[in-house]
């Protein structure tokens, strides 16, 4: 394969990472960060593991930007997005910066996202940016399968989404019940989009036949209650939480089937009270600066050329195919892969 500089620029990235090495400052326009110190604080409301993630990336920003305060309000994806919505009905939006996939429509139907496209979001490929710059993606979600390697032998693990259907995993596959694009919906949702409708169906008939087990919890408990030996296969785990797992010597491992669901976490910009300092702040997160601190926090960047920590837990160097859920497919489909699921699986 031919070099290019895309190629060359994301290999130098890599040995960057790999060798602990900072990336470059980012680039901001001057004019944006004196605007953005006038106003001198930006109100993000994160998701975020607060002391893994969030307080991170708000004191390198904080670092790089002098002057410009990061004000954190954590909780739920959830009870975000309640608080904000319940914020547009009274007419006063308190947060400038938001992050989510699954909130992208009801914010933007309640009124209180502005558009903006990102200096840095230029580096992102179509799929990983809104046209009409409604949000850009900051941190990837890879979902798979994962299995106890105690109880379950190599030469015995699922392969394929056939494999799931062995009549030896009867009662014996566990799931999340949330009904995100994260959990059964969005499993469903994978098969039906590389399937298609009809065969997609028929597959999950069969696999209804399984007797998935619907666990009340998110993913992380379930993939807690496969390592713990509950279950030998979970449906649906994030990729990156089996590997942490692994890495601390965890009977897991996670199983990239063809294709593995991808969702995006989406960054977007708010009707609050500090518009400029929301763009900086958006624009960090995006850099190659503000990836790097996702990436050593356990998430997975969205960025191209920056890995992930082990760069294996993305496509490319993973080797494997990853189907994205789009938040406008998400939006289009989700009320169908719900139905689905409550037919067959509930």
């Amino acid at each position: 394969m031919p070099l290019t500089w895309s190629r060359i620029a994301r290999q130098l990235a890599a040995c960057a990472m790999a060798l602990g090495f900072a990336f470059p400052a980012a680039a901001a326009d001057p004019a944006l960060v004196e605007a953005a110190r006038k106003e001198g604080t930006v109100v993000w409301y994160t998701s975020f593991v607060e002391s893994q993630a969030a307080r991170p990336l708000a004191a390198a920003f904080e670092k790089r930007y002098p002057g410009v305060r990061v004000q954190l309000v954590s909780g739920t994806a959830t009870d975000l997005l309640t608080k904000l919505l319940a914020e547009a009905r009274s007419g006063s939006i308190r947060a400038d910066v938001h992050h989510g996939g699954s909130s992208v429509w009801p914010l933007n139907k309640a009124g209180v996202l502005l558009s903006y496209k990102p200096d840095e979001a230029k580096e992102f490929p179509e799929g990983l940016k809104d046209p009409n710059g409604l949000w850009t993606a900051d941190a990837l979600y890879f979902l798979v399968p994962a299995i106890n390697t105690e109880t379950v032998p190599e030469a015995q693990a699922p392969h394929s989404f056939q494999d799931l259907l062995d009549p030896k995993w009867q009662g014996k596959i566990a799931w999340t019940t949330q009904m995100t694009q994260g959990g059964a919906p969005g499993f469903i949702g994978t098969v039906l989009q590389n399937m298609g409708e009809q065969a997609g169906m028929a597959y999950l008939r069969k696999l209804a036949a399984q007797h998935i087990v619907n666990v009340p919890a998110n993913q992380r408990v379930v993939l807690d209650q496969v390592i713990g030996g509950e279950y030998p296969i979970a449906l649906s785990t994030f990729i990156n939480h089996s590997s942490i797992s692994q890495r601390d010597g965890a009977p897991v491992k996670a199983l990239t089937l063809d294709p593995v669901t991808e969702t995006l976490d989406t960054l977007m910009l708010l009707k609050g009270p500090h518009p400029n300092a929301g763009k900086l702040f958006i624009e960090f997160s995006l850099s190659q600066e503000g990836q790097a601190v996702f990436s050593k926090a356990g998430y997975i960047p969205a960025r191209p050329g920056v890995p992930a920590e082990p760069a294996s837990l993305k496509p490319d160097a993973g080797h494997f195919r990853a189907l994205i859920l789009s938040p406008d497919m998400v939006e289009a489909n989700m009320a169908h892969w719900i139905a689905v699921y409550n037919e067959l699986f509930k």
